[in-house]
């Protein structure tokens, strides 16, 4: 059990003897003196940011989360990209409109007759938007399907997937073939991604392309592969009437490997999973067409139904998942009463929401995830939304904990400092935002937002996954934060 007081004095160890050089007669563990001079030996923000040297920008905010009151700052109204500190106000969206109890159903909905195993008419996969959705969950719908007694489909096999607006990508910028940046639809599946496989052999490289999950590997062919020479780019795309074809640099695959890329109609991917594990019980079903909805009324032979939007987003904080976040926040925005074209659209709705709830006048949201650079919002701003959430509020248990670390990078066990937050990533740009409980109790709110901007423009985000530097500027920004964090968890604690 680390105590207050060996917290105290680890940590004036480590920031005051680290700063200021204090001869070796000064205890490492300190006395309590009227008079601050604990305190005062401790580096200010300003001192731990100079410190860090990042280049670019820093900038921070920390406030009393029960009153708002703003404790300390460093370029406070500066507008940075947020990164995926975005999702954090995305879920705080979400559970307002939709309601933590929301839950996302994908259905199959027989328009016509059952008899004798034979369905006269035709069968519709509805989506729902789910972002989980996955193949055994498709799987277990055709099972049900099947156990319903459906045998044969006359009719025609339809795909709806208008449920949230379709984007081919969420930020057109980012590298094409990342999975990280996917299409967003209605009829989501795997995170919209296809696993793509490879094998070096004799005869040169063989290739695959399936829809994998836990349990099952089904193959597709709307998404397919090429392996070309070439020197670059590594990997192009091009959609076709009916399909994704890829193609790779071969000198870029080496042995054998595999790895996900995003699929741009996931409908049809959706569809043509649900054709091979249908056929697989013996249910034979048309090349799929996509439709608008099936008729009011409709059967519904089989559903999924989701975990609650409480848990979903839970998962999308800790994993960053960007496909949920895009997902919850178009219907959020469509709860709200606006039919988005777009993210962007979407974005702003969600900005005025900020507006209205939490008073915050300044931000610009391109996106629910925070993928965009082109996003901004201050800290100050941040931190304004996170006091309006409440320091015990439905946003702060979804957030993940985020450990001390001692010197080595290892979380520090039973530390007195309990921090939640978001953290955000993009090359050269480093965030987090959220709550820390100081050893006496007081809870603070606080945002932390890096960038070397101009370092951005020195390469080509659509064609480098990781650019020369950008690690190191992300661990020394990580680093600048648990400093700045255990510097407020001590001048601001109330004993």
């Amino acid at each position: 059990m680390v105590t207050r007081r060996a917290f105290l004095a680890g940590t004036f160890a480590g920031l005051a003897q680290g700063a200021f050089a204090l001869p070796p007669e000064v205890s490492r563990i300190p006395l309590r003196r009227p008079d601050g001079f604990e305190l005062r030996t401790l580096p200010s923000a300003a001192d731990l940011i100079a410190r860090a040297d990042l280049g670019g920008a820093v900038s921070c905010v920390v406030a009393d989360a029960n009153t708002g009151e703003v404790l300390e700052a460093v370029n406070p109204l500066l507008g940075l990209p947020p990164a995926s500190v975005t999702k954090a106000m995305t879920a705080a969206y979400a559970l307002d409109r939709l309601g933590p109890g929301y839950r996302f159903r994908t259905q199959l909905i027989a328009d016509g007759t059952l008899s004798n195993g034979r369905l006269e008419g035709d069968l519709w996969l509805v989506g729902g938007a789910d972002p989980l959705l996955d193949t055994d969950a498709l799987n277990a719908m055709a099972r049900d399907l099947a156990d319903a007694g459906v045998r044969e489909v006359t009719g025609a096999f339809r795909v709806a997937f208008g449920a949230i607006p379709h984007v081919t990508a969420i930020d057109p910028d980012q590298p094409g073939h990342v999975g990280y940046n996917p299409a967003i639809s209605g009829l989501n599946l795997n995170f919209n991604r296809v696993h793509f496989e490879w094998q070096r052999g004799a005869e040169g490289y063989s290739v695959s392309m399936d829809a994998r999950s836990e349990s099952l590997r089904p193959p597709v062919s709307v998404a397919r592969m090429q392996v070309v020479d070439r020197g670059a780019p590594v990997y192009e795309y091009e959609a076709t009437e009916d399909r994704e074809e890829w193609s790779v640099a071969r000198g870029a695959l080496g042995e054998n490997g595999a790895r996900w890329l995003p699929i741009r109609r996931p409908h049809l991917y959706a569809a043509e999973v649900f054709q091979v594990l249908a056929r697989a019980r013996g249910i034979v079903l048309e090349t799929a067409e996509p439709g608008e909805a099936p008729p009011e009324g409709a059967l519904v032979m089989a559903e999924h139904v989701s975990e609650p939007l409480e848990d979903i987003l839970r998962g999308m904080m800790r994993w960053s998942t960007n496909l949920t976040a895009e997902v919850a926040g178009l219907l959020a925005t469509q709860a709200g009463g606006v039919r988005p074209e777009g993210l962007e659209q979407s974005a702003a709705e969600m900005g005025r929401w900020m507006q209205d709830r939490f008073g915050v006048r300044h931000q610009n949201f391109l996106d629910h995830s925070g993928l965009s650079e082109d996003s901004r919002i201050s800290t100050r701003e941040m931190v304004r939304a996170l006091v309006g959430t409440g320091p015990n509020g439905g946003l702060r248990r979804l957030m993940k904990n985020i450990p001390i670390l001692d010197d080595q990078g290892a979380p520090i066990p039973d530390h007195p400092v309990q921090v939640v937050a978001k953290t955000g990533t993009l090359y050269f740009v480093s965030t987090l935002a959220g709550f820390v409980r100081a050893p006496s109790g007081r809870d603070l709110a606080f945002a932390v937002f890096c960038g070397d901007l101009p370092r951005r423009t020195t390469f080509d985000p659509s064609q480098e996954e990781r650019p020369p530097g950008a690690r190191g500027y992300n661990s020394r920004a990580k680093r600048l934060q648990q400093d700045l964090i255990q510097r407020w968890a001590l001048v601001h604690d109330r004993t």
